[in-house]
């Protein structure tokens, strides 16, 4: 009697299914899904109106990481100690500083360091050690009277110190501003900047690119929780403080700075309160919009703390002068030459309006109670009607002389220098610029090891028990720190659905679900025929990599690419009997979706911040379903779909088992290294780096989160994400960890003579194993 119920019930669910493939029925207890197209493009637009929406409400919830005591300077600068000890740690300035004894005269036999003399200065060619083997260089203007006041005079990057004194052509003569001011008779320092040019843009030896050269130096130090901007702002640091040393009581200390040099004048006056006054020319706006910039302004958890308006409250009440002038543009990275890969990030510098600019210095103005002791004393010079007008002109300088409490009027502007060294190439000095910040990270990844060591030192795997309960900080660390913490799901999933599959074992649903306003989960799940009425099956989810569709690991068709990749794995478990469910990652589109991590990064997030927010919501609702037994979820992915492995689950604990396919390898060098060829800096994923990501997590360490849970890693001997040698000493560290747990078996790596794809031979057996698969 029995076995004839059973058998007429799977008879109507066989008929039930063959009528819902017909009809795109919903799967039971679901709402029938409409919505047509591209999911995926809906998904990222959701995202991106999203982002969107938190991008500008930063203004307001910023300011509960501010408790300023406005009662003196001197309580004022201890209330924001914190905030500017972020600040530096955001901009990448985290590099110990040398103490400059001097500047160091910079000549050889055919160019001598006294590269020009007039009737008021002299000029030197000079550099200063800032950190580690990195030298800040540039020229010196020393009167030949006794100096009124010294500035840091900080040019555009596409500027050399040469033309910002006049001795080279590229700039007018009423702009040179570190010349005029010289001629004032301060003592000028002019550093040289890292440029926008591509010409040393690589690895020779490896692979050529159209970056810039603040792009290229941008992509390794930012996962070592470096910066282009921090390096140089440490170099600036390190001359203000010697400076601050060689003046005679009383002298004020100045930075002025164009373009990108006003960039660096504003940040450095924020960290350094011995900065008397500043001026900021061509830069100054709201950065909402700093994801359309260029990606080496591209700082992770700027917007949540930090606007140029709060910036500039970190220098109050010392004088603050913005020049609304022409800023520097730049439509996009160099043009493609030959020989060369195109690899870098889109960005734009545009001139802001003077309403946007305006709107920026009064809201400076209301961060301080009209009463207060404290107050911004900050200036805006703009042209009629509020028209940009060319940097440093007259009307910023007087400004900025009388800041620095000069009492005479601004000097007309004098002779130009002459450069006396003969055949003078800039571009060697630049080189030697960029290999030094280059090398540093190198460096900085060499030892990343021991300092990831002493991050984890705390914890100890005595126990299973006592890991577990150790590596929580660690796991709250990774969400804050490194993926992106993102609120709960503010919407049920109210789950829709309608068949699309109808395969001999098992049938297939398109799924979406809710997450926030505009914000979905979309995915195919695949349900095996034959669960009995009661029964609670494992569940696998499949996740594909880059650019692909839960179609793509689905799909069973010799001459489609992803079912070479992928070999329909998800379709495969399910003939064997697991439910299994793909959903879709949103990296897809190219430029499309990592403009969304560009606009993510400010936040303080990034795609796997939204991703696992995503799959939380997914986990929920699957873990709802009748036929599902929530103890028993595992996640399989491939490439991309491999490091969400490392990432997702490492959050989300309710991933009973974990399999990291064509992915698992050496991460941090991955991710920093210009020396191979695989490694991410020199190519387009430019969307990959997570900030100090060196310091703190490599796969291995991720995988640390997971454990005690079972975790795999496949890997095909032809795969060129990383060598095999990369990948198995890095899982060497977790096979270590699990033996010292006592879970040895948990743990496995298969090897196969193939390429970048799904293996499915020691993992589904692996899944078997560690999900109770088949029924035992």
């Amino acid at each position: 009697m029995k076995c004839s119920k059973t058998l007429f019930l799977c008879l109507l669910w066989s008929l039930t299914i063959t009528a819902n493939a017909q009809t795109g029925q919903p799967l039971a207890g679901t709402k029938p899904l409409r919505l047509r197209g591209d999911l995926s493009q809906r998904m990222r637009e959701g995202i991106d109106k999203y982002l969107t929406r938190e991008t500008a409400a930063t203004v307001r919830s910023r300011q509960k990481f501010w408790a300023p005591d406005f009662s003196s300077r001197e309580a004022y600068g201890k209330s924001i100690a914190a905030n500017r000890r972020r600040f530096a740690y955001d901009i990448g300035a985290s590099d110990e500083l040398h103490t400059v004894a001097a500047l160091e005269l910079i000549e050889t036999l055919d160019q001598p360091a006294l590269i020009a003399r007039t009737d008021q200065y002299a000029v030197f060619a000079v550099r200063w050690p800032a950190f580690g083997n990195v030298f800040g260089e540039g020229l010196l203007l020393e009167p030949l009277a006794q100096p009124i006041g010294v500035v840091v005079a900080i040019p555009d990057a596409d500027q050399t110190p040469e033309m910002l004194i006049g001795s080279a052509p590229g700039i007018a003569p009423r702009s040179q501003f570190a010349r005029r001011l010289a001629e004032q008779g301060f003592r000028v320092v002019v550093p040289v900047l890292i440029d926008r040019n591509d010409e040393w843009a690589g690895n020779p030896a490896v692979i050529m690119t159209n970056q810039t050269h603040r792009e290229w130096i941008y992509r390794s130090a930012y996962p070592m929780g470096r910066h282009i901007i921090g390096y140089e702002v440490n170099k600036i640091l390190a001359l203000v403080d010697w400076l601050s040393r060689q003046g005679k009581p009383g002298d004020t200390i100045g930075v002025a700075g164009y373009g990108e040099g006003g960039l660096l004048a504003l940040y450095t006056t924020a960290l350094d309160p011995r900065i008397d006054a500043t001026l900021v020319s061509g830069y100054f706006d709201s950065r909402q919009d700093v994801w359309q910039e260029p990606i080496y302004r591209n700082v992770f958890g700027l917007l949540q703390e930090f606007g140029d308006a709060e910036i500039a409250g970190m220098i109050a009440p010392r004088a603050l002068i913005v020049e609304h002038s022409i800023a520097p543009e730049v439509d996009g990275p160099p043009k493609l030459r030959p020989g060369r890969l195109e690899s870098a990030a889109p960005g734009r510098l545009t001139t802001p309006t003077f309403a946007s600019i305006d709107a920026e210095v009064a809201r400076v103005r209301t961060r301080f109670p009209a009463q207060a002791e404290i107050r911004p004393n900050i200036t805006l010079i703009a042209g009629k009607t509020g028209a940009p007008i060319p940097f440093g002109f007259d009307d910023a300088l007087s400004a900025f002389v009388k800041a620095l409490e000069i009492d005479q009027p601004l000097q007309p502007s004098g002779d130009l220098p002459v450069d006396t060294r003969s055949d003078f190439d800039p571009g060697s000095r630049q080189q030697r610029q960029v290999q030094q910040l280059i090398d540093h990270t190198m460096h900085l990844l060499a030892n990343s090891h021991h300092v990831r060591e002493k991050f984890w030192e705390p914890v100890k795997p005595s126990s299973i028990e006592e890991w577990q309960q150790g590596t929580a900080r660690y796991r709250e660390a990774m969400l804050e720190e490194l993926i992106g913490r993102l609120p709960p799901a503010t919407l049920p999933p109210k789950a829709r659905t309608r068949q699309i599959y109808d395969q001999p074992k098992w049938t297939g649903y398109e799924v979406v679900l809710d997450v926030y306003p505009d914000v979905i989960c979309w995915g195919y799940l695949l349900v095996p025929k034959d669960i009995q009425e009661g029964e609670k099956s494992p569940v696998v989810v499949c996740q594909h990599g880059l650019e692909g569709t839960p179609e793509s690991v689905v799909t069973d068709d010799p001459d489609n690419r992803d079912s070479q990749i992928y070999c329909s794995y998800a379709a495969k478990l399910a003939d064997e009997g697991f439910v299994t469910y793909a959903p879709h990652n949103f990296y897809k589109g190219g430029n499309e979706f990592r403009q969304l991590q560009r606009k993510a990064n400010p936040l303080k997030n990034t795609l796997f911040g939204i991703t696992t927010v995503q799959h939380q919501q997914m986990l929920d609702w699957l873990s709802s379903l009748p036929f599902v037994d929530p103890q028993r979820i595992g996640f399989y992915g491939l490439s991309y779909g491999g490091n969400t492995a490392t990432r997702v689950p490492a959050i989300l604990e309710q991933y009973a088992c974990v399999i990291d396919s064509g992915d698992f390898n050496e991460w941090v060098t991955k991710t920093v290294s210009v020396h191979y060829n695989y490694c991410f800096p020199p190519l387009g994923a430019y969307e990959v780096g997570e900030f100090n990501l060196g310091h703190t997590f490599n796969h291995s360490d991720m995988v640390g989160l997971i454990a005690p849970r079972p975790f795999m890693v496949e890997r095909g001997h032809k795969d060129g994400v990383a060598p095999d040698e990369w990948v198995a000493a890095e899982y060497a560290r977790v096979r270590r960890l699990y033996v010292e747990l006592g879970i040895p078996e948990r743990t496995e790596i298969e090897f196969f003579n193939g390429p970048h794809k799904i293996n499915g031979v020691g993992t589904f057996e692996f899944l078997r194993k560690h999900l109770n698969w088949p029924r035992q």
